[in-house]
């Protein structure tokens, strides 16, 4: 699915070019004796990997295949390696504590119309939510803003330690996000009055291109939003796609209709109902993304929803991505991936959903799979990832090794064992206390 132009496709290549260039290792690596699980659909038993210095796959076959001499090889005894996860919908490194207000970077604030606005700008590759979600083997997320009616641009970001330089942001913008539905900030209440703003928006976007100079030159009609968010809008004519978060199927059926009127590569978020409207979601080979552990009507726009959908979707031919919507439990993501297996997902389908897809979904084609060629984005498992026993053992983020300690654990560690906890007040007294207080 081609969702960049040629331009901005060199300018990512360029961009992940340079990544790989700055994540180089001293030699090659090769990790042998597991269960690949390559993202195409191809698991090869007692398979190996060689991961090249500069961060990329080189080669992936069975364990006998040529080892360079110099590689440092990793004997795996049956381990499970993936792809990197990756969460196409979080708001993972703009929010530190959703409580603090300081701590919020996902909302410009301000009018409805915030195209301009860009998550890259506010991520913070520091932040402490990130070496957590490594646990989940999730090594890629793409930011999303908040806020507003057109809410500004996602980043895709590997979630890789920033002191290496290859964490951080690796593609923006990826898609500009659009909130569409009743209840909306500030007067744009209706479903109505939502699309007469965007057709509005939309229109004055068409014209602000066209008359570029009579903008600047202050010779044309008052416009409907500054003339950096028209510039941000411009790109999504056929170029940046557009993520329209929308549940209720008629309310897709709107944005669908804005989007072809338009010329809009669009992508459905949430899409609690999108499942009554699968087959027309195939026709036009539009993306769903889903949350499968939200199956419940919380409210009037998800009456729809159900535990299958992903399963529904996906049997009808409509490219299904998964995503935990979340900011602080992106590590569960393999969590939804099982329940959506649970619902009639199929175990390959599954794991194309948060690996695979995603990159294609949002045009970073060398990441998501395990191929020649690729970036070096690979968790080793101890059994099934979708599996809530099994851990990660090791995982790579561009041929690096990437630690897994964080905060949770250092605070477990530091707490897990307590003096005198569980014993009587009159045990806990150590014998060198017991013995300075005799000498007293």
């Amino acid at each position: 699915m081609m969702r960049r132009t040629l331009p901005r496709l060199l300018a990512c290549l360029v961009l992940f070019v340079g990544l790989g260039a700055s994540a180089t290792s001293s030699a090659q690596t090769v990790l042998r004796g597991a269960t690949i699980h390559t993202g195409t659909g191809e698991t090869l038993e007692q398979g190996a990997v060689v991961v090249g210095a500069d961060g990329t796959i080189e080669d992936v076959g069975s364990s006998d295949l040529d080892i360079p001499p110099e590689a440092e090889i990793v004997d795996l005894d049956g381990g499970v390696v993936t792809p990197g996860l990756i969460d196409a919908h979080t708001k993972l490194g703009l929010v530190g504590i959703w409580a603090v207000s300081k701590t919020r970077d996902h909302n410009r604030g301000g009018g409805p119309i915030r195209a301009a606005f860009r998550t890259a700008d506010a991520f913070n590759p520091q932040n402490a939510a990130i070496p957590i979600t490594r646990t989940g083997g999730v090594t890629s997320a793409i930011t999303t803003p908040g806020g507003g009616l057109v809410q500004g641009q996602s980043a895709w970001v590997n979630l890789a330690d920033p002191d290496f330089g290859y964490g951080g942001v690796v593609d923006a913008p990826t898609a500009m996000h659009i909130s569409y539905g009743p209840g909306g900030p500030g007067p744009i209440r209706s479903r109505g009055g939502r699309m007469e703003t965007l057709r509005e928006l939309y229109d004055d976007a068409e014209f602000y291109r066209n008359h570029e100079d009579d903008y600047d030159e202050n010779r044309s009609r008052d416009l409907a939003a500054s003339r950096l968010d028209l510039e941000a809008l411009i790109e999504t004519f056929g170029e940046l796609p557009v993520v329209f978060e929308v549940h209720k199927a008629n309310d897709i059926r709107s944005v669908l209709e804005l989007a072809d009127e338009y010329g809009l590569d669009p992508i459905v978020a949430g899409g609690a109902e999108a499942w009554m409207v699968a087959d027309e979601l195939a026709e036009r080979d539009v993306p769903v993304i889903v949350n499968p552990m939200k199956n419940l009507p919380t409210q009037f726009q998800t009456l729809g929803a159900r535990r299958d959908s992903a399963a529904i979707l996906e049997e009808a031919g409509v490219p299904v991505v998964l995503s935990t919507f979340d900011t602080h439990n992106v590590r569960r993501l393999r969590q939804l991936a099982g329940n959506a297996i649970r619902a009639g997902l199929s175990r390959e389908a599954a794991l194309a959903a948060v690996t695979r897809r995603p990159a294609e979904v949002f045009g970073l084609d060398a990441h998501g799979t395990i191929a020649s060629g690729q970036a070096a984005n690979l968790v080793v498992w101890s059994d099934d990832p979708f599996e809530m026993s099994t851990r990660v053992e090791r995982m790579y983020i561009q041929g690096e090794r990437i630690s897994l300690d964080n905060r949770q654990q250092a605070l477990f560690e530091r707490y897990r064992t307590l003096e005198g906890r569980g014993e009587p007040a009159d045990e806990r007294i150590s014998e060198d206390d017991a013995e300075s207080s005799d000498s007293k």
